[in-house]
């Protein structure tokens, strides 16, 4: 199995405050993510995903532990030569224009001269950003900044992209896009390892997950495997004058929902047929990302309360 990205027992501990007294950011943290694959990194806000991907890019030392982007150690800055990085909150010249900004992250890059003008119309048109090339990004909302990190990790057509947030600050349609061009680079064999918030589009668009709670790794895999495969339960919606058979969960009128097990399904539907009930609906109940995020957080929160009794 071919590897984009590895970490073996990586962590990174700061000395804070006046007293330099210790403080956990990453522990242990051992990840794997596959060559052409769309890799999600979800965690609640200081959870270690930012620090992670500091230490990946080279921005900041582990204390413990090693990684490695494309079976090269990231202490060696080659690591990072076919690497395209937009970090959480990108700082970029406000003087220069789009167009500028680009060709002079491509310089950077070492794109080659001859295929840089192309390649940054290309970029400016597949961000939206073609009609504001003359534009100075000092004049550029957020979203349109975000948009502009983006085509400047992809400038050098890299085989790693690492995007920090890459929805942040982006309406509907600016998060359309950037699902599409990460399902894009996916197609083109590349590697997309993404930090994300809005776990809806995580969970459309990754290949696979991991979730990092309070520094530590809490869990990795695919959408499936992290939210169980089939659900337990499944949500019944019916016409009907009465109640159906099940537990009601919703009532609308003689629209009503009930929740029954996914065993019981086919008898639920045929006794509420009997009862002259109409189907209109029927769903699995099943897990979201949120849900298991929200869950492990909670198990974080025991272990470190349950630590805190035994020191006292």
């Amino acid at each position: 199995m071919s590897l984009a990205l590895r970490t073996e027992k990586l962590g990174k501990t700061y000395l804070s405050g006046f007293w330099r007294r210790p403080f956990v950011g990453l522990s242990n943290l051992d990840m794997q993510v596959k060559v052409g694959s769309s890799f999600g990194f979800i965690g609640p806000n200081g959870a270690g995903k930012t620090t992670t991907i500091k230490m990946l890019m080279g921005l900041q030392a582990p204390t413990s532990g090693r990684a490695w982007i494309h079976d090269v150690p990231i202490s060696d800055p080659e690591s990072r030569r076919r690497v395209g990085f937009m970090p959480e909150r990108p700082y970029f010249y406000e003087h220069l224009t789009a167009s500028e900004f680009l060709d002079f992250y491509a310089r950077l890059t070492e794109v080659p001269a001859a295929a840089r003008a192309g390649r940054i119309d290309e970029l400016l048109e597949r961000v939206g950003l073609a009609r504001f090339r003359h534009v100075a990004l000092g004049k550029f909302s957020k979203g349109m900044l975000q948009r502009a990190g983006i085509a400047q990790a992809l400038v050098n057509d890299p085989d790693l992209v690492v995007l920090d947030e890459p929805m942040s600050g982006l309406d509907p349609l600016g998060r359309v896009l950037v699902r599409d061009i990460i399902l894009e680079e996916r197609q083109k064999g590349k590697t997309v390892f993404f930090s994300s918030h809005i776990l809806s589009d995580v969970e459309a668009i990754c290949d696979e997950v991991a979730i990092v709670v309070a520094g530590t790794l809490r869990g990795q895999g695919t959408v499936r495997e992290l939210i169980g495969q089939t659900a337990d339960e499944v949500d019944c919606t019916f016409l009907s004058a009465g109640d159906p058979p099940g537990r009601v969960i919703r009532r609308d009128g003689e629209r009503v929902t009930v929740r029954v097990l996914s065993a019981d399904v086919d008898a639920t539907i045929d006794t509420a047929r009997q009862r002259g009930a109409k189907v209109l609906e029927v769903h699995p109940n099943a897990r979201t990302l949120e849900e298991v995020l929200l869950d492990e957080v909670e198990r974080a929160k025991l272990v470190n309360e349950t630590r805190l009794g035994v020191l006292a």
